[in-house]
């Protein structure tokens, strides 16, 4: 794509960033035909090509974000499946969030729009903050039809019915501390705590550490780590992004260089794939690229890393049939696609994969709650292709996915990492009975 960037604005390394990503696309449009807002809307300016146009318009113009650019850019859900299709290696991903820092700095979003956005970015994050706020939902869930009704609600209508009800007790293993390994050592790590999943699904790394320790793993919480960042990163909210960066660096880093760690791993995909691009994001930050690219290098996503360590081969089939949903976070953002389903068929489930497995369920962190329609429409076809499988058990890799998943079905959805702890003599996960050998 040609491009007319001036010299004065290439000298800002942002621009030239962007500038070398727009060159690199040969306006081919095979990601057209992979994007989820493109299949279902039909509209060019709803594809990875048409926002590419918007953003080099408005980037090179240097000019602030207008009405129908924002409309199209927030349509956008950074399920990052043009990345996968795209021939030419265009990094759509940094592009679309430097076009959301721009808008974040240049638009003024209608007063409800503000109002919610800097309520999620002000709750989800945090843990404590959130648990209190599901309480709250509580009270608020039998008012969400009524608040549907209202344009500007919307959003807040969406959040009501995703609300899963009074949160869940803590983790387990939520505090600071070490698991010590079963057996000889055969590796240490990092596993991080994380925000919405541990009041969401804290049995997830429960399972985790279960599994974990009794394959040889020493695991770690880490003192002083937080929320990876993704959801405010997503929202354009820079600053606030790269402070949870640092913070999350500063203390990985720490134990890196006192007793030392294998990997950082990762239970939720979409966390995985932005600390993986911590050595992108703070690259222009003197006083962390480095350590962040350290970070980055040996950040894994749990099964990524249960792959390499190998688990043992089941006796016998375990009688369940479970349906993969592979996180876009999971195969798109982070290349990991093969992984969770080979750990599952070897601990003995029959695993079937839906024929749309490239198409995003309408999650993406607060997608669901921000463009409620378009999320709804994309739950209902994926929520249709997974139960066309038949399957006893829906698993994913993704607490995002999970929960947009389970609002629209009745088969039980697990976490990867939950049945493989199952398979391999740990409690059945939530909302599944008997045990993993039941036929």
């Amino acid at each position: 794509m040609q491009t007319h960037f001036s010299l004065a604005q290439l000298a800002d390394p942002h621009v030239a960033e962007a500038e070398k990503i727009l060159r690199t696309c040969v306006h081919c449009g095979f990601c057209t035909a992979t994007c989820p807002t493109y299949v279902l809307l039909g509209d060019e300016l709803d594809s990875p090509r048409g926002r590419i146009y918007l953003i080099k318009d408005m980037l090179e113009n240097d000019r602030p974000a207008t009405e129908q650019e924002v409309k199209h850019i927030d349509r956008c859900l950074s399920c990052l499946s043009c990345m996968t299709t795209c021939p030419s290696g265009v990094n759509y991903m940094h592009l679309v969030d430097q076009a959301r820092v721009h808008i974040e700095k240049t638009y003024v979003r209608p007063s409800g729009d503000r109002l919610m956005r800097a309520m999620l970015a002000k709750v989800l994050p945090y843990p404590d903050r959130f648990r209190i706020a599901l309480m709250g939902a509580m009270v608020g869930k039998p008012f969400a039809p009524l608040l549907a009704k209202i344009p500007g609600l919307k959003p807040l209508a969406a959040m009501l019915r995703l609300s899963p009800g009074m949160p869940n007790g803590r983790a387990h293993h939520e505090a600071p501390g070490t698991f010590p390994a079963q057996g000889q050592r055969r590796a240490r790590v990092a596993l991080l705590r994380g925000c919405a999943q541990p009041v969401l699904r804290p049995e997830i790394d429960d399972a985790a550490i279960r599994l974990l320790t009794r394959l040889g793993v020493e695991v770690v919480r880490v003192e002083g780590e937080g929320c990876c960042g993704a959801l405010v990163h997503h929202m354009g909210r820079e600053e606030e992004a790269h402070a949870f960066a640092r913070t999350n660096v500063d203390a990985w880093t720490r134990e890196m260089d006192g007793p030392g760690l294998d990997a950082i791993l990762v239970t939720t995909s979409g966390c995985g794939t932005p600390i993986k691009d911590y050595g992108h994001m703070l690259r222009l930050d003197p006083a962390y690229k480095d350590k962040a690219a350290r970070v980055s290098a040996i950040t894994r996503d749990i099964s990524e890393f249960l792959y390499g360590l190998g688990l043992p081969k089941a006796d016998a089939p375990l009688g369940r049939r479970v349906a993969y949903h592979s996180a876009c976070s999971l195969q798109h953002g982070q290349k990991v696609k093969g992984p969770p389903v080979e750990l599952l068929r070897t601990v003995g489930f029959e695993v079937a994969e839906p024929f749309d497995p490239h198409l995003c369920c309408g999650s993406a962190g607060t997608y669901n709650m921000l463009q409620s329609e378009i999320a709804d429409q994309l739950k209902a076809k994926k929520v249709g292709t997974l139960e066309a499988l038949s399957p006893d058990i829906i698993a994913a890799g993704n607490i995002g996915c999970m929960a947009q998943i389970g609002s629209g079905t009745g088969v039980p959805v697990a976490h990867t990492v939950e049945l493989l702890d199952w398979a391999m003599g740990g409690p059945a996960p939530a909302g599944i009975s008997g045990t993993a050998k039941a036929a």
